[in-house]
């Protein structure tokens, strides 16, 4: 069993703390670019419910001094923190910048989709601020963000004078988005990686690179010729003016893209009235990036600690045992049983994700597209890992008689070790929520990196975690007997088991975005094109996978049972992927 030695989890925990603050004190600045601009949050009542969103007012826009606005809307399963590199770019040049979440995202009402994807009722909001001129308005828009912006266009013709499409494009019918053509929508600027993912999705494209051949561009551009990447089409003074750019990166990367900005920010000088001459290049976004991934990986630390001195406390005593004798696989049967845990989620996560999220219609109980297919997938591990497993103990011993004793199954005094274990993790979890409260609360920000974000709940959020939560605390229940019984050996150190469990657990996934990413550097596509979306989540299963195999890990060494360690994953997984998943359903 490894002890638990409290000077060392103290300076830790401050570790933790220093990053978590700091960063976020990092963030803040970056975010309100170094105290030039300030930051509300504001809430829009709609037909369709409320939208949350934040507002970027620079110190010197008023009534009496209005300036030009920018709505700035994010993709599908993000929210309005996404948007944060061209919001700040933009108010930092003199704009005031509406960034919402959209229906069903973030803390905006469900359901998704709702209202133009919420676009028509924040630009409506965004013109009535007496600090924002209302007639010089430009309109911005990620992925489904450019659905969201491309609706407002429509509903309000004459509310706008400029638009960025930031990896998207225009015609989604059915979802109230009417083709573009050579003056819809007005003055606009057509942002789209490289190597976007969802080029056959946007414009009809098979090759991302080759989107300017493509007739639903010539079309947008009133041309009928190969679109030219850099040339500026129309006129701005009659509202017809085009331009595409295409910036070295991916669909998500384009969030997140110095180039990408630039030219955004570029585009908006050029059509709108009244913003500061600052160079499109001289960025400090990075900075707001930079202080929320520290804030992230502080609040990841600062589960060991905290979980270990609780455990080091009295009244937890119970929780702890010395570590069974490891009684899982060697040789040549551990490097088979590891390949066969490896390849198994590989194989099942494209069927598992696409059946429960396009072929399982969301419903109150089960509201989230994505999430049903994440809880798919993860059941259907949990039955493969418990049938297998139960198949290779019975086979090896005929019984399951030392089943709990040699798994960290066993509940010691009975369900008081249960209970002190959940009350363990629900402990450590509660902790990072309510660090995450604070900083949510002084900075206005949340802890992330790029596509991979812990940030709070919704209140309607909820109800909807305590109904996933028993689904996916099973995977964890069945991921630790895996990995700490089946796949332990003898003599393995902390430090080891948790390097080879994180790259059990995330390993297979980064060799599956290796294997879909790499065709794109000659094809300009995926592998598989129509998995785009779930090619992208699978990113953030590489960053969550990895923590849940270190907690699982620090939580069995320390307690000799994997109840602590499967029941924090379930409570903090459930948690983040809640939050950050769309919802299809109003609750």
């Amino acid at each position: 069993m490894h002890s638990v030695n409290t000077r060392v989890a103290a300076v830790v925990l401050g570790v933790a703390l220093l990053l978590i603050f700091g960063g976020s004190a990092l963030a803040f600045w970056g975010q309100t670019a170094g105290g030039d601009v300030d930051v509300q949050e504001v809430t829009i009542e709609t037909d369709n419910g409320t939208l949350n969103g934040y507002l970027y007012v620079p110190n010197d826009a008023s009534a009496e001094n209005p300036h030009p606005g920018i709505l700035a809307v994010h993709g599908y399963i993000n929210t309005k923190e996404t948007q944060s590199p061209f919001a700040i770019e933009y108010a930092k040049r003199g704009h005031v910048v509406l960034a919402i979440d959209q229906p069903g995202h973030g803390k905006s009402d469900p359901p998704a989709y709702a209202g133009g994807f919420g676009g028509p009722a924040a630009l409506e909001y965004l013109a009535d601020r007496p600090a924002v001129d209302e007639e010089n308005i430009g309109l911005e828009g990620h992925s489904m963000g450019g659905w969201s912006v491309a609706a407002a266009a429509a509903e309000h013709p004459d509310a706008y004078k400029s638009m960025v499409l930031a990896g998207s494009g225009t015609g989604i019918d059915s979802q109230g988005v009417p083709p573009g053509n050579a003056t819809y929508p007005r003055n606009l600027a057509v942002v789209f990686a490289e190597y976007d993912e969802f080029a056959w999705l946007m414009w009809g494209a098979e090759d991302s690179r080759d989107i300017g051949d493509t007739s639903q561009i010539e079309d947008q551009f009133g041309v009928n010729e190969t679109v030219a990447e850099g040339e500026t089409y129309g006129s701005i003074e009659n509202g017809t003016a085009r331009q595409l750019v295409q910036p070295s990166t991916t669909h998500p990367g384009v969030t997140h893209s110095s180039t990408a900005v630039a030219e955004s920010v570029e585009w908006m000088q050029r059509t709108l009235e009244g913003n500061e001459d600052t160079d499109p290049a001289n960025q400090n976004w990075q900075w707001k990036e930079l202080g929320t991934f520290l804030a992230l990986l502080g609040g990841i630390l600062a589960m060991f600690p905290v979980g270990g001195l609780l455990l080091g406390r009295e009244q937890f005593s119970g929780v702890r045992r010395e570590l069974p004798s490891a009684e899982g696989r060697s040789g040549r049967d551990w490097y088979l049983s590891a390949g066969l845990a490896c390849l198994l989620p590989l194989v099942t996560y494209y069927p598992a994700m696409i059946i429960g999220s396009l072929l399982i219609p969301p419903t109150w109980l089960f509201p989230q597209a994505e999430t049903n297919g994440i809880v798919l997938w993860a059941l259907v591990n949990t039955l493969l890992i418990a049938g297998l497993f139960g198949v290779w103990q019975y086979r090896r011993d005929r019984s399951f008689a030392a089943l709990r004793a040699h798994y960290g199954l066993d509940t010691g005094a009975g369900g008081g070790t249960l209970a002190r274990s959940l009350a363990v993790a629900g402990a450590v979890v509660a902790t990072i929520y309510a660090l995450l409260w604070v900083v949510h609360t002084l900075f206005m920000t949340d802890f992330r990196v790029w596509v991979v974000a812990i940030r709070p709940m919704a209140s309607h959020h909820v109800g909807i975690f305590l109904r996933y939560l028993p689904l996916l605390t099973l995977f964890f229940l069945a991921l630790g007997v895996l990995l700490h019984g089946q796949l332990r050996t003898p003599d393995r150190s902390l430090r080891r088991s948790i390097g080879i469990n994180v790259g059990l657990l995330s390993g297979p996934f980064v060799v599956l975005l290796v294997v879909m990413y790499l065709p794109m550097l000659t094809s300009g596509a995926l592998l598989i094109p129509l998995t785009a979306l779930q090619t992208i989540i699978a990113i953030q299963f590489v960053i969550i996978l990895g923590v849940v195999a270190a907690t699982s890990t620090y939580f069995f060494h320390l307690t000799g049972r994997i109840w602590v360690g499967s029941l924090l994953n379930g409570l903090f997984v459930t948690w983040v992927i809640v939050a950050s998943q769309a919802t299809h359903v109003p609750v």
